[in-house]
């Protein structure tokens, strides 16, 4: 990817960002471990007022530091047992083109353009195997800007989201 390229992607975002100070990282905190927190909850842990707490929590989704709130997913659990990271190769400045198109694929979860060998990395969650390959032969291998493909299969996913259980140690018994 080019400067100019990188340069012309950061235009979608061209308001500077405002500092955020303890409270507003509090707040942050709390919401990423429960996006369902209430704003009474919220204000009682980072010690403000309600009205303040709510005003600050408007900001930062008006700001763009908050995009969303969503659930975390045991994606096995809900039906999604095969997960891979698909690393594409694109032709030059086709990131825009090749983005759309791979959002609209089921089970898609995170797109990034990235450095390296690679342009882009695709986490993708289907049922099954089966499934999982004809995603990437017959949808992703068919887009004209994708040069080429390579699939790495998931095992084991953990979620670091703060608030996620932690995992126990690789040497401690089942």
């Amino acid at each position: 990817m080019t400067a100019e390229q990188m340069a012309d992607e950061g235009t979608e975002r061209s308001v500077p960002p405002r500092p955020l100070d303890s409270t507003d990282r509090d707040i942050l905190r709390i919401l990423q471990a429960d996006g369902r927190a209430s704003i009474r909850s919220v204000a009682e842990r980072v010690h403000v007022s309600r009205a303040n707490a709510y005003a600050r929590i408007n900001r930062l989704i008006d700001d763009g530091v908050i995009r969303g709130f969503s659930a975390r997913l045991d994606h096995e659990r809900a039906g999604q047992g095969a997960s891979a990271y698909i690393t594409l190769k694109i032709v030059q400045n086709s990131w825009r083109t090749v983005r759309e198109q791979l959002q609209e694929l089921p089970g898609a979860t995170h797109i990034a353009l990235v450095s390296g060998d690679f342009d882009v990395l695709l986490l993708v969650h289907t049922p099954d195997n089966r499934t999982l390959r004809e995603l990437v032969l017959t949808r992703i291998q068919s887009i004209p800007e994708v040069l080429s493909t390579r699939t790495l299969l998931v095992f084991e996913e953990t979620d670091l989201a703060p608030g996620a259980p932690t995992p126990a140690p690789l040497d401690a018994p089942p």
